[in-house]
């Protein structure tokens, strides 16, 4: 009575990696002036790639709720296959980049791996970057001057180029985001 549909994500499996990505990310904050919890973050990923993207997948939107564990937490690899399994494990490696180089290599190599990515990581990759973006605005982040906002806006269509043709309505929705905080970064007419 109360199973998931055959094609739907199991509900269990969605709360247990939500649930895991909040005990990680409990100590940390967005970079916005009102420090929202981090949390936010990862879950307005794997909204956006249900809603809008039409993504049902459960290792898919598992692994948009822990995208950013290896990369940003002391989550082990061996602990996200042990818990999640071994395509959950693959999916969220396959987006994080390695903080043992420095940054501008790190967002050069976003670059140049995206179009290598499988389909469901390529799908994380874009709900990501428009989720970023949605963040940016004239006040926010308080520390970023306009060009940082520019040139943030630029990279991440650079990224998000190498993404082209996994799924159109993320792609339109990241257009059209990418549209209003130009605009918006331009400033009135």
């Amino acid at each position: 009575m109360n199973r998931p549909a055959p094609d739907g994500p199991s509900a269990a499996g969605l709360l247990g990696a939500l649930q895991f990505a909040a005990l990680k990310h409990q100590r940390q904050r967005r970079k916005d002036s009102g420090q929202t919890p981090y949390i936010n973050h990862p879950i307005a990923v794997a909204e956006l790639l249900a809603r809008v993207g039409g993504v049902t997948d459960l290792a898919t939107l598992q692994a948009a709720l822990l995208h950013d564990t290896l990369e940003d937490t002391e989550t082990t690899p061996e602990e996200l296959e042990r818990h999640f399994g071994e395509a959950v494990h693959r999916l969220v490696q396959e987006v994080t980049d390695d903080r043992s180089l420095p940054k501008l290599e790190r967002k050069r190599l976003q670059v140049e791996h995206a179009p290598h990515l499988s389909a469901a990581a390529q799908q994380i990759k874009l709900a990501d970057k428009a989720c970023n973006l949605g963040d940016i605005t004239r006040q926010q982040p308080p520390d970023w001057d306009q060009q940082r906002k520019l040139e943030y806006l630029d990279w991440a269509a650079r990224v998000v180029a190498g993404c082209r043709g996994c799924n159109p309505r993320l792609e339109e929705h990241f257009d059209a985001v990418l549209a209003a905080r130009k605009k918006d970064l331009a400033g009135p007419p």
